[in-house]
């Protein structure tokens, strides 16, 4: 369900950062410890997708053979003072899919950066998607089978490794210090670590670029949804039965667990607020936009904290491997825009944390 920055494989040469990174990146500096530029969500939306741009071209160094001075990776974290502290490898064949970066305090001192700036985490975990090279292809593919069917990557060993390293990330620097980014199939796994380690009260940053939004397994949920619905209706229409009434209570319906959950979600869910970052052109994750291609976000005052939930669509690649690629996040050419109606579609995803599927 992925490609890696634009779609087919370019290349080596053309993902160099100072080539095809952000234009306009700001170099951090002293400055930083008075006005952090990670409080600028469009830099922190830069940085996440360049990490996640880390993922890619490890693996493409990888295959590639490229190391040391001839790697492309190593530049795509650098101007941002971090450091790789682990690859991710896939058991089955080998490969990269993901990374985890953190704050590298001696990189920074150099630009007298004497402390972490405000609001840059300690750790980053970067997941990347399906990447069509003969060394990869059946394995990405088998991932993207697995979300499509069943909607849900539980199954894969890239969800075990993601999970065990971002856990391991969390008792180290504790959960508010730690992000998750993914793009497109490594943003199925975000999603997916980022729920389980939710529903353990861990809340991690999350950033989901071209989240696949299409799945099989969703269909067939909403199809039996709806039959339960039907089945209620008709036993409420004809009296109903003795174990209608599980309760006991003589002459009062029951509560049904989902409307429990849907009340407690309404209460909880702003405690996790992944950040979706969609594009309407893109078929594979456009579905978490309305039928107008409107990118969607919802905003809420909690215990005197606003908790907001963003879902930004980009103004410009509009044909479908530009429009799924990553490099659009990073590039100073995108437009974004942000309206006020609710995803059905991610609030059905975030659902299921508070209620039994």
């Amino acid at each position: 369900m992925g490609s890696n920055a634009a779609g087919k494989p370019p290349a080596a040469p053309s993902w160099e950062f100072r080539a095809t990174g952000p234009r306009n990146l700001s170099s951090p500096g002293w400055r930083d410890l008075i006005r952090s530029s990670w409080r600028d969500p469009k830099y922190r939306r830069i940085a996440m997708s360049c990490f996640v741009q880390v993922a890619y071209l490890l693996e493409l160094d990888r295959q590639e053979s490229r190391a040391g001075e001839d790697a492309l990776a190593p530049s795509w974290w650098k101007p941002f003072r971090y450091k790789l502290v682990r690859p991710l490898i896939d058991s089955r064949d080998g490969s990269i899919y993901g990374a985890l970066l953190e704050w590298d305090q001696v990189a920074a001192v150099s630009d007298l950066i004497v402390v972490k700036p405000q609001g840059a985490p300690k750790a980053v975990l970067a997941l990347r998607g399906t990447l069509l090279k003969q060394l990869t292809v059946v394995r990405d593919l088998e991932d993207d089978l697995r979300l499509f069917a069943w909607d849900s990557l539980r199954g894969s060993v890239r969800f075990t490794g993601a999970l065990e390293v971002l856990k391991s990330a969390i008792h180290k620097h504790g959960s508010s210090n730690v992000c998750v980014a993914g793009h497109s199939l490594g943003a199925g796994f975000a999603l997916q670590v980022g729920k389980t380690l939710a529903k353990d009260g861990n809340f991690v940053e999350c950033h989901l670029f071209n989240p696949p939004s299409v799945s099989l397994g969703m269909g067939l949920r909403k199809i039996q949804e709806k039959a339960d619905k039907v089945l209620k209706r008709y036993i409420s229409s004809s009296g109903g039965s003795s174990s209608s009434n599980a309760s006991g209570a003589p002459g009062k319906e029951p509560q049904v667990p989902s409307e429990i959950g849907e009340e407690k979600l309404i209460k909880e869910v702003q405690r996790w607020v992944p950040n979706l970052y969609i594009n309407s052109c893109d078929y594979i994750c456009c579905f978490y936009a309305d039928r107008s291609g409107v990118a969607t976000v919802t905003a809420e005052k909690h215990s005197g904290v606003q908790h907001s939930k963003l879902y930004l669509i980009a103004k410009g690649p509009n044909k479908f491997l530009e429009a799924h690629g990553l490099q659009q996040w990073w590039s100073d050419d995108s437009e974004l825009h942000l309206a006020v109606n609710d995803s059905k579609l991610m609030y059905r995803r975030l659902k299921s944390l508070y209620v039994q599927q």
